[in-house]
């Protein structure tokens, strides 16, 4: 069931640079270290849903619904352009400031688990992705499909905290350069639209 395929499949799925590593990064540069984390944790619980679905056999009515994937569809895509909004604004956690602002820690991972849910591709990716590790014994079918949503989960958490230290890491030169931070907020700003953008575009 665990198997070096899969280590080495999930690894490069989740170091891909999609919206979770992006909300991550420009938390862990906006806020520091530990709001970075609470991104991290809030993207990694966002995939909760997901997995659920996938396991109980939601994800395959979602396939089969336009009409649900749609909606879940284009309630990510507004979430993504208020997202980039918010960052050109210097609003909220994106705020790019010397003193982070003090935005409670519950609400930046709720923020990153919104992304995650509201993006009904992720339920279509376990659906079409778990399955290919199973052993082929159906009465171990979805607690397999569990441990390795679990596993996934776990990996997705840690790389996304290396990312987000990193990104605090580098806070401090990224705000003595006000070149630098017009460039990467307007980088993330453009990031998030970009990508909100893709989504609306997504079919089943």
């Amino acid at each position: 069931m665990i198997s070096i395929e899969f280590l080495l499949t999930a690894l490069v799925v989740v170091l891909a640079p999609g919206t979770g590593v992006i909300y991550t990064l420009a938390t862990g540069l906006a806020q520091g270290p530990r709001a970075s984390i609470a991104a991290a944790f809030g993207c990694t619980f966002g995939i909760v849903p997901h997995m659920l679905a996938a396991v109980l056999g939601l994800a395959a009515i979602l396939h089969a619904s336009a009409l649900l994937f749609q909606v879940v569809k284009f309630a990510g895509v507004l979430f993504l352009l208020y997202m980039a909004w918010q960052t050109l604004r210097q609003r909220g956690a994106l705020a790019f400031d010397a003193r982070p602002t003090s935005i409670p820690m519950r609400a930046i991972a709720v923020r990153g688990a919104l992304i995650n849910i509201l993006n009904p591709k992720l339920s279509l990716f376990f659906l079409a992705f778990l399955p290919q590790f199973l052993s082929g014994d159906p009465a171990r079918a979805s607690y397999e499909m569990v441990a390795l949503g679990l596993l996934f989960m776990l990996m997705t958490f840690a790389v996304f905290v290396v990312y987000g230290i990193f990104a605090a890491g580098a806070r401090k030169w990224v705000l003595e350069s006000p070149r630098v931070l017009q460039i990467m907020r307007y980088g993330f700003a453009a990031a998030f639209a970009g990508l909100g953008l893709k989504l609306a575009f997504e079919r089943i």
